[in-house]
């Protein structure tokens, strides 16, 4: 049977609990199991570093959400991506990368998996061509991608790139944290691995950090969950229960930020200390069509250049009240931000240096009037 989107959401790996029939389920917080004999674990559970029911049960929502083989929840988003390096790659392989990522990632790339040996080029993922162009013959074993990237929300055509990737012998690993599988489905279009900071809307309320690998093939699934028991990069069962507890509301939650973010972005679109707003809903973003196609909304993540600079922009992120300044997103509070000196710091002199004029929002559910109000005093 198919069912829907929110209907997973609430339902995929929460049967009702066997013993009490509680139709929330428990959290085993534990770290061993009693076995029946010698070398014979009770439903093949031994260690909670190995296998633990609510992490199972986290795992099987988020596989069915993207419609993959297999799910594996970690400790953090970059955790997964750090255990997702080193079970496809080796000393010695090529990466391709966006010249507009998130911070963290490009951190790993550059100050951890460089040093042991793996080699990367920033290239745009707005065309395909410069993305061939930095393609390795024989070297590049993974294509990487955000969409909508972080912070500059640039689009990637998904099954272009999936394409791509299978001409040149790589995978495509696609990171779904700022559209969310309700919103985009990589899977479908043809990528190999979906990211996520399950940090952000997945868990959706600010109080739990990790993150998730999803794939569609079952032996890279079977590699993959290999390596996240032998590194040990798992969340811990209460983590685990959180993100699943805010999987349930994902469906609703995303529909108020869509609906809150194009508030937002209409009002930036008229004001005079704004010089440009990028958010892919816009008819006017270089990747409308293609986020169009591929996206079922266009998400809740707006950003926009100061247009009295840097020091404007510092100023704005100062003076919002219900807007709380702080890294991540994807919570239902509003949060903003300055990329350059915040989340995307560790990028500065490299080719993913943001812009010192950005301003990043994360759009919560509040009233939008509110959000309004209150960007009109920061703004003003």
């Amino acid at each position: 049977m198919t069912y829907g989107f929110e209907t997973l959401a609430i339902h995929a790996g929460q049967d009702p609990e066997a013993r009490t029939g509680s139709v929330v389920p428990p959290i085993f917080q534990t770290s061993t199991y009693a076995q029946d004999g010698v070398g014979q674990p009770r439903e093949g559970y031994e260690y909670s570093r190995s296998g633990n029911p609510t992490r199972d049960a986290l795992q099987e929502a988020l596989r069915a959400l993207e419609g993959g083989r297999r799910g594996l929840a970690f400790a953090s988003g970059l955790a997964a991506e750090d255990t997702l390096l080193r079970t496809v790659c080796q000393p010695g392989d090529h990466v391709v990368i966006p010249d507009d990522a998130y911070g963290g990632t490009f951190r790993l790339f550059a100050r951890v998996a460089e040093r042991w040996g793996l080699t990367w080029t920033a290239a745009s993922i707005h065309h395909i061509d410069t993305m061939r162009a930095a393609i390795r013959p024989g070297q590049t074993k993974v294509i990487w991608i955000e969409t909508p990237s972080n912070p500059l929300l640039g689009i990637n055509d998904i099954a272009a790139t999936a394409a791509l990737a299978r001409d040149a012998g790589a995978l495509l690993v696609v990171d779904n944290t700022f559209a969310s599988p309700y919103l985009q489905q990589p899977l479908s279009l043809g990528a190999d691995v979906v990211v996520h900071s399950t940090t952000k809307y997945i868990g959706g309320h600010s109080d739990v950090v990790g993150g998730a690998l999803i794939v569609g093939d079952d032996e890279l699934g079977e590699r993959l969950a290999y390596h996240q028991n032998a590194m040990g990069s798992v969340n811990g069962p209460f983590d685990a229960w959180l993100t699943l507890r805010g999987i349930r509301t994902l469906g609703v939650r995303m529909d108020r930020h869509c609906d809150n973010a194009e508030r937002v972005v209409e009002y930036l679109r008229n004001h005079q200390a704004v010089s440009e707003v990028l958010y892919p809903g816009l008819p006017t973003h270089a990747g409308h069509e293609t986020a169009a196609k591929q996206m079922r909304r266009f998400g809740g993540m707006v950003s926009f250049r100061a247009a009295g600079g840097e020091e404007a922009a510092v100023r704005i992120c100062e003076r919002t009240e219900l807007f709380i300044l702080a890294e991540s997103l994807g919570g239902v509070e509003s949060l903003i931000e300055h990329p350059g000196r915040m989340t995307h710091a560790s990028a500065a002199g490299s080719p993913l240096e943001v812009p010192a004029d950005l301003v990043r929002l994360s759009v919560g559910i509040e009233t939008a009037d509110d959000l309004l109000a209150d960007l009109e005093r920061a703004l003003g």
